[in-house]
């Protein structure tokens, strides 16, 4: 089975109603080991890392009828066995929009169990007030910037083969506001800025730049996007330690960012002036 035929029944690219009444049974799962299957990812996983949502739209009732806004925090371990549809995700947040709840601790609890749920282990849910401060960035403190290198660019389709290292032993980060992928159903843009912290023989940054752009046209979800790219490097760069993360500008309300690393069991992940 493939993930386009795993999506068939899912609500993705079809016409949704507008349900505002408590429903967990809108949350559709996708396997992850389809995808892992392709690049050759099997168990034990080669990284560590989770898929964290940030979910902009999230409001549900007091006991009075008050309409009480959050921004919710979602993260599913990359050790999950499922991914969730991310239009399946939106709608089954709206369905809190006419529901009453006693206290925000009872909405975190029910997220959080039908997500787990959902994604087959468990998920952690934080749920922020509007008045909490979110620091925006415009780049990343030690980090090298990618996009100001002057290159031609031929490939609009993953091209692995754009990657190669020199001898010099480093340990830098980069990242790049290029990367560009379409969803896998839709054909819809996804934008991300992409982060690479790696330890080794050092990644020419041309090459690099060159293959974040080859993602413009390809159509896959984020995750698997940043599970590729982190294959990729480590196949054709072989660095002693890596991590990959991208923050996706939000669609919907929604934004995904999934990191993956072979040393790091968490990553700040900063939102830029897009996010």
């Amino acid at each position: 089975m493939s993930v386009l035929d795993s999506v068939a029944d899912s609500p993705l690219g079809k016409h949704s109603g507008y349900c505002q009444d408590y429903n967990p049974d809108l949350l559709f799962p996708i396997a992850r080991q389809l995808k892992r299957d392709e690049l050759g990812i099997k168990a034990p996983l080669p990284f560590h890392g989770a898929d964290v949502w940030t979910a902009y739209e999230l409001s549900w009732l007091n006991p009075k009828g008050k309409p009480m806004v959050a921004i919710g925090e979602f993260s599913f371990p990359a050790d999950t066995p499922n991914i969730i549809e991310s239009k399946s995700l939106k709608l089954y947040l709206n369905s809190f929009n006419g529901t009453k709840f006693n206290t925000q601790v009872d909405v975190k609890y029910r997220i959080e169990q039908d997500l787990s749920k959902a994604a087959g282990g468990k998920v952690k849910v934080i749920i922020h007030a509007l008045d909490e401060s979110y620091k925006i960035i415009t780049d990343i403190e030690n980090g090298i910037y990618l996009d100001d290198q002057d290159i031609e660019v031929t490939d609009y389709q993953v091209n692995p083969a754009l990657l190669h290292t020199g001898d010099q032993q480093v340990e830098e980060t980069l990242y790049s506001h290029l990367l560009k992928s379409n969803c896998l159903v839709t054909g819809q843009p996804d934008w991300a800025t992409l982060v690479i912290r790696y330890r080794g023989k050092r990644i020419d940054r041309a090459g690099l730049l060159r293959y974040i752009v080859s993602f413009r046209n390809h159509n896959e979800f984020h995750e698997q996007c940043v599970e590729r790219i982190f294959s990729d490097i480590e196949k054709h760069c072989q660095p002693d330690v890596l991590t990959v993360y991208a923050r996706y500008v939000r669609r919907g309300g929604l934004d995904i960012n999934p990191f993956r690393s072979n040393f790091q069991s968490h990553v700040d992940m900063p939102r830029f002036v897009r996010q």
